[in-house]
């Protein structure tokens, strides 16, 4: 089944030199080495999210800045956050791949699987597996709540990764039955959301939060990690 934008390259060879020279710069900017594969399979995703959206609505940021920007640096600044380098790994609510897919990209002894409830950013999503050509990662279409009681996936993850799917409490509460002993939750957020960080909270999990800048430090993000206690 063909995707949109299949068939002719709507993305121009200028926009992904952008996005290119961008994520290089980005990176460099972060401490983060991206090697060249690296950055082509990320310019292939990138390419493939600009296409895919302009019939199926996947994301509100546009253009090659923002994409690197604001979806893969975002990404790859928790690189060094990440306690685990292998591992299987779960990015809930995934929408186009963030954090999941860079992330797996950067780790590729990660085992990752993508879950979001949108059957058409799934669909997306297993195009673009496809077309990179990696292994070790799957995207599946469904709700959080229905892996719990699933043997395949209950107590598995090492690490949950989450961007903007829901207050810390709730993540928790998403995440806990599916982590694996010593496993950890990575919330991605804005740093105003420690109001998030409740006395339940506090009780139940080992809270560490760290803070990094984007977009030439005009642009503060936070990574909370929760550890159960």
């Amino acid at each position: 089944m063909s995707g949109p934008g299949t068939g002719s390259d709507a993305v121009s060879g200028k926009w992904r030199e952008i996005f290119c020279s961008t994520l290089r710069r980005g990176a460099r900017d972060l401490g983060v080495s991206l090697t060249d594969v690296q950055i082509h399979q990320m310019a292939c995703h990138a390419a493939e999210l600009e296409k895919w959206n302009r019939r199926i609505n996947l994301t509100a940021i546009k253009g090659p800045e923002d994409v690197a920007w604001k979806h893969f640096l975002d990404a790859v600044a928790i690189g060094p956050f990440i306690h685990s380098t292998s591992g299987r790994f779960l990015d809930m609510g995934t929408g186009g791949g963030f954090p999941g897919l860079p992330v797996k990209l950067l780790n590729p002894e990660i085992r990752m699987v993508l879950m979001d409830a949108s059957q058409k950013k799934i669909h997306f999503l297993r195009h673009v597996i496809r077309m990179i050509g990696i292994d070790g990662i799957e995207a599946i279409h469904g709700r959080m709540e229905r892996l719990h009681n699933d043997a395949s996936y209950a107590g598995r993850f090492h690490g949950i990764l989450a961007r903007g799917l829901a207050d810390l409490e709730r993540l928790a509460d998403l995440a806990a039955p599916l982590l694996a002993p010593s496993g950890v939750v990575y919330a991605l957020k804005s740093p105003g959301a420690r109001i998030e960080i409740t006395a339940s909270l506090k009780k139940n999990w080992v809270i560490q939060w760290d803070e990094y800048e984007l977009l030439n430090g005009m642009e503060t993000r936070s990574l909370a990690r929760l550890t159960p206690k």
